[in-house]
Order: structure tokens, then C-alpha cells, then sequence
């Protein structure tokens, strides 16, 4: 018999499991279950159908900010926006990407944990704000995009398309990859669409520093 996910549980490394708990109340996630001892502690959230588990263990792990780390989808953006201002926590209204046309928020967590918050349904230009910070697109994506159009070679036009399946015209500008092999060259606004929506999607780069010529290098006598 085929064994198959029945579910996935998103876990963050913080050093204070009760202000991260404070922090994605926020969003409305509660504590559900909760253990571990003075070495190792654990807080399991969760939000309707959505779950989230809080590790800190002792001595802390050594941690890398990242342009992203988790994505929340939320139906009052607004709201979430009020909530992180009376707490205290500044974020950046990035803009109103395809994959969230009534908004998207740019914040960190506690431990500077990178967190997007986007909304799903459209509003009318009359009840939209302007961009609030410089993070207008991820800027590992937009990095990429910078180093492709240095080197050239990225073909005319976006290969990704709309939602509605029309082609794109916009430029490509950034490749991106899977872990199974598949490639496809994207305008920054479809890159980020795919690497929120399609599990294991990542930038891939055309420069040396790959792993093939790693293993190379590894298999190379000294």
C-alpha cells in the first residue's frame, strides 16, 4: 500500500516560544499543546485547518535571516495590519502582486523571521495604498533578475502566463527550477507567484558555482 502526506506542520526555531506564541496570535493562531522542559521547549499552534509549531531549544541554534521564511494568506489584511501596529511590530506594505491583489505586507517575527501576509480578494484602486518600503519584490528574486540582465540570454518574453491562461508579455527576467528538473523563465511578478504556489520551486542560477562544478572539484585529485 502506497503511503501518502495526510497533512505538513510549518516549524520555527525562536528563542522565546511565549513572544513568538504573542506574535502569531496576531494572525490568530492559539496555543493547542505545549511541552518540553528547560533545554527543549515546544508550543504547537493553530489557526482553523492551519497549524504551526514553535521550537527553542538550549543552547540556541545558530540562525540566517532569510528573504522568506513562511507565508500567510489572511481575509481581513486590514486588520492584521492594525493588530502588528498597536503591538508594536513595524511592517511594509510591498504591493498587490497577482497572488494577492488586495494587498501584501512585508514584517518579521520575533527572532527576524521574514513572514509575507497577502490577501486573495481584489479591491478597487480607490481603496489602495502605496508601497511603504523598499521590499516592493523579494529581493533575492529581484537579485537574480540584476544578474540575468548582466549576462543576458533570457528569452524575450515571460513563459509562466496570467492565472487565466493567457500568455505574459512582460520581460523574462529571473529562471526559476524544481527538484524534478522542470525549468521555466519568469517576469518577476509570475517568479514570485510560483515560488509561493509550487512546492520546491527555486531560483536557478547560470553562473560556475553550481553542483556540478562542485562535484567536479570534489572528484579532482590533490
Amino acid at each position: 500500500m502506497q503511503s501518502r502526506v495526510r497533512g505538513q506542520v510549518p516549524m520555527l526555531y525562536v528563542r522565546s516560544v511565549e513572544a513568538a506564541r504573542r506574535f502569531y496570535a496576531l494572525f490568530g493562531y492559539g496555543e493547542v499543546k505545549a511541552g518540553g522542559d528547560g533545554e527543549a521547549r515546544w508550543s504547537y499552534l493553530q489557526c482553523g485547518e492551519h497549524t504551526l509549531l514553535l521550537a527553542c531549544v538550549r543552547p540556541a541554534l545558530i540562525q540566517v535571516e532569510l528573504p522568506l521564511l513562511i507565508y500567510l494568506f489572511v481575509t481581513e489584511l486590514e486588520t492584521v495590519r492594525q493588530r502588528l501596529g498597536e503591538a508594536g511590530h513595524p511592517h511594509d506594505l510591498v504591493g498587490y502582486p497577482d497572488h494577492a491583489p488586495d494587498g501584501e505586507i512585508r514584517t518579521q517575527d520575533p527572532d527576524g523571521n521574514v513572514v509575507l501576509v497577502g490577501q486573495q480578494t481584489a479591491v478597487t484602486g480607490e481603496g489602495r495604498s502605496d508601497p511603504t518600503g523598499p521590499e516592493a519584490r523579494f529581493s533575492l528574486i529581484r537579485q537574480a533578475a540584476e544578474a540575468v540582465s548582466r549576462r543576458g540570454g533570457a528569452p524575450a518574453s515571460c513563459q509562466i502566463g496570467t492565472t487565466d491562461g493567457r500568455p505574459c508579455s512582460e520581460a523574462a527576467e529571473v529562471k526559476l527550477a524544481d527538484t524534478w528538473g522542470s525549468t521555466v523563465w519568469g517576469c518577476l511578478t509570475h517568479a514570485d507567484e510560483a515560488r509561493i504556489n509550487a512546492p520546491g520551486t527555486f531560483i536557478a542560477t547560470e553562473d560556475a558555482r553550481g553542483l556540478g562544478p562542485w562535484l567536479a572539484r570534489r572528484a579532482t585529485p590533490r
